[in-house]
């Protein structure tokens, strides 16, 4: 391999302004090559990490998992060494399983908390974490809200990520300066779109998912797969726009197996498989390393294609060596590793990583706040109440169902309250189906509450706000939905089965708006539950039939099928009958509906008269210990409980901490030939990370 102060190949591109046709499209490229000299003058001799440029270094890193149900641990990735420079971009690459997305994820932090991990990652030399808004991480798959333009997006998002000391103005030019930058300024008012709503194109998402994470124009970005899914066309489209923001970023992307094109823009790259280091180095000379190993590159092939045709097991054929023999993929491959492994490519990779770590530098700060709590839920609960008003599927869908079932309700159930004594067993029937079947079809908006999950949860790991203000905004963004399905279907209910009919005015109002007020606060408890559900069970499917399953346990043991003193008290009385917010709905309900009221016996029965207290304290087994408004608050407490739960368990499942960076290993003196639990492998680096 030449020396670090390579020269980097043009792109296809020769000049500002130019255009490229690819497939068909005309593509919009100028300024790709404004800086592609920029390496050139950042390592010529030595290394410069003055100037608020950020470089990262990785030496003898290790990734280890659990394999299987055996005590040992399986390498993921196997001594791996490397670096990122600023206005660079570096591409690992490598087959499926070569452990790319692992080199990546390490870097950036994010480690699945079962893997262990040793060797050295360094910031500018450095043990140190990243500060907020120092790097961002592009996930491979565009998590985004569907019901929002391109401009909302990235406008909410700033308000999240950008500092309160700026105005909203501000924050406002930033979002469009970015949407400039790539190119989506004739898209800034098109909703993103998803499952059955028309919208962006694939390549538009993922490039509207990289304008929210440069928000803060970090130094160090990562990107997970940028291009797949996407056209030739539309990933060049993408990698290009990218490349123009290299100027002061170090650029880390895994990409699988890129066109021509768009390997022409990497200057440099990482080439993995099964865990090693097939070559690392300048992108220009790979196609050199590879023929000087018996391995060169056909006459009109693409380079990456046949890199990794020469190196992926997953199909095992015999690779042609030269124009002679061939080998198996596997002899191949070691060829190839154990020649890198002896090359001055290899040297040269450790010579600049050796001098990037010697180089003294400052400690890296971070260059800016985000926004304060107060703020952040204010920006959510906005976002959240746009998204659930334009998505038919989170609440209108759910009122029209709901009204529909409450016009059924109120006509099999038709002045039920002037009928025979048998009343008293419609009444307590039609309450039950009120406060079970109609709040259990709240877990109806749960699909819709996992994709907006699947946005929270990326934004959760890239630090952009806090945990509790995502629970705050989503219950008052919540509010007035809620609020109008309890409302129209309970009046259509309420009145039209005649309960209290014989009190005064007053009275009416009062029970009935105890009755709307219980049934939106069941509906509000269910969406909380299903809340705590999804942060376990993040598979919509899954988790509605998990839902589904908790609701009928606990519509079991409320108190109606099966009454108080008839339940096993093992597990049914104790504890689920008063765990079950069935237990307290009913309860209200009854006493709302029962108490004040009189009902006439069956003939013959004495008394003839019986009140509603007694058809509570016998027919029921109703608690009248505590009036109604009892109930209510319980429940109510409950909606706060299953709020803080779903916040504990973000918290507690934050194994891997937003914008660590490399979590930079132990600040502790490295003790050499450290082997890893199980693998019988050396790595000279700290003691393996959980």
């Amino acid at each position: 391999m030449a020396s670090a102060s390579h020269n980097v190949v043009p792109t296809p591109e020769a000049d500002n302004d130019h255009e490229v046709r690819i497939s068909g499209m005309e593509l919009e490229s100028s300024g790709i090559n404004d800086d592609v000299n920029i390496n050139d003058r950042m390592m010529q001799s030595n290394v410069s990490v003055g100037g608020g440029g950020l470089f990262i270094t990785w030496e003898d890193l290790w990734v280890t998992v659990p394999d299987g149900k055996a005590k040992t641990r399986k390498p993921i990735l196997g001594g791996v060494t490397g670096y990122a420079r600023p206005g660079e971009l570096l591409a690992i690459m490598g087959p499926s399983g070569s452990g790319k997305s692992t080199l990546l994820d390490a870097l950036a932090g994010r480690l699945h908390p079962n893997t262990m991990q040793s060797g050295d990652i360094l910031i500018n030399g450095r043990r140190q974490q990243l500060a907020y808004g120092t790097s961002a991480y592009v996930t491979q798959d565009d998590a985004l809200i569907t019901t929002l333009t391109v401009m909302e997006a990235v406008y909410y998002s700033a308000q999240l990520q950008l500092s309160s000391s700026m105005s909203k103005s501000q924050k406002k030019e930033r979002a469009e300066m970015v949407i400039k930058e790539f190119g989506l300024q004739d898209a800034m008012n098109t909703r993103i779109g998803g499952w059955g709503a028309k919208g962006l194109s694939g390549g538009q998402k993922r490039r509207v998912s990289i304008c929210i994470e440069i928000l803060t124009r970090p130094k160090l970005l990562f990107l997970d797969e940028p291009t797949s899914g996407l056209d030739s066309a539309a990933a060049y489209y993408v990698m290009s726009r990218i490349a123009r923001q290299r100027r002061g970023k170090t650029i880390v992307a895994s990409i699988h197996q890129p066109s021509s094109e768009v390997f022409n823009l990497f200057q440099n790259v990482c080439l993995l498989s099964s865990g090693k280091t097939v070559y690392f180095g300048p992108a220009n000379a790979a196609n050199e390393f590879f023929a000087a190993n018996g391995f060169p590159c056909p006459t009109l092939q693409n380079p990456s294609d046949h890199f990794l045709n020469t190196i992926n097991k997953d199909f095992d054929e015999d690779i042609e060596e030269g124009s002679t023999r061939k080998m198996p993929t596997e002899e191949a491959i070691n060829i190839l590793v154990n020649s890198y492994q002896s090359s001055q490519s290899y040297r040269e990779v450790q010579k600049q990583v050796s001098e990037i770590c010697t180089n003294e530098t400052e400690v890296l700060e971070g260059n800016r706040n985000r926004a304060n709590f107060i703020d952040q839920c204010l920006v959510l609960t906005r976002r959240s109440s746009v998204n659930m008003f334009r998505d038919i599927g989170y609440y209108w869908m759910r009122l029209a169902v709901y009204t529909a079932i409450a016009l059924g309700l109120g006509t099999i159930f038709y002045h039920v309250v002037d009928s025979s004594p048998s009343s008293v067993q419609a009444i307590g029937s039609m309450l039950m189906f009120v406060s079970a079947f109609l709040t259990f079809m709240a877990i109806g908006g749960f699909p819709s509450f996992v994709e907006e999950m699947k946005v929270f949860q990326r934004e959760r790991m890239n630090g952009h706000y806090d945990p509790g203000a995502f629970a705050i905004g989503n219950l008052l963004s919540a509010f007035p939905f809620l609020l109008l399905v309890s409302l129209i279907p309970g009046a259509i209910a309420y009145f039209l089965t005649g309960y209290q009919r014989g009190l005064d005015p007053g009275k009416v109002v009062d029970h009935f708006f105890y009755f709307v007020a219980l049934l939106f606060a069941c509906m509000m408890l269910v969406e909380s539950l299903m809340m705590v559900i999804a942060s376990l069970v993040p598979n919509f499917l899954m988790g509605i039939i998990v839902g589904a399953g908790v609701q009928g346990l606990m519509m079991l043991s409320g108190g109606f099928f099966r009454l108080a003193d008839d339940l096993p008290k093992p597990v049914w009385k104790y504890p689920l009958y008063y765990i079950a917010f069935h237990t307290y709905a009913f309860q209200g309900l009854f006493k709302n509906e029962f108490l004040g009221r009189t009902f006439p016996n069956y003939p013959g029965a004495k008394p003839s008269i019986i009140s509603g207290e007694m058809v509570l304290r016998n027919t029921f087994q109703i608690r009248l210990g505590h009036s109604k408004w009892v109930d209510l608050g319980i429940l109510f407490g409950m909606v706060i409980i299953y709020r803080f739960l779903f916040f504990v368990i973000v918290r507690v499942g934050e194994k891997v901490k937003p914008n660590s960076g490399a979590a930079l290993m132990s600040a502790q003196p490295l003790k050499k030939d450290k082997k890893i639990a199980g693998t019988g492998m050396t790595s000279a680096g700290t003691s393996p990370l959980i």
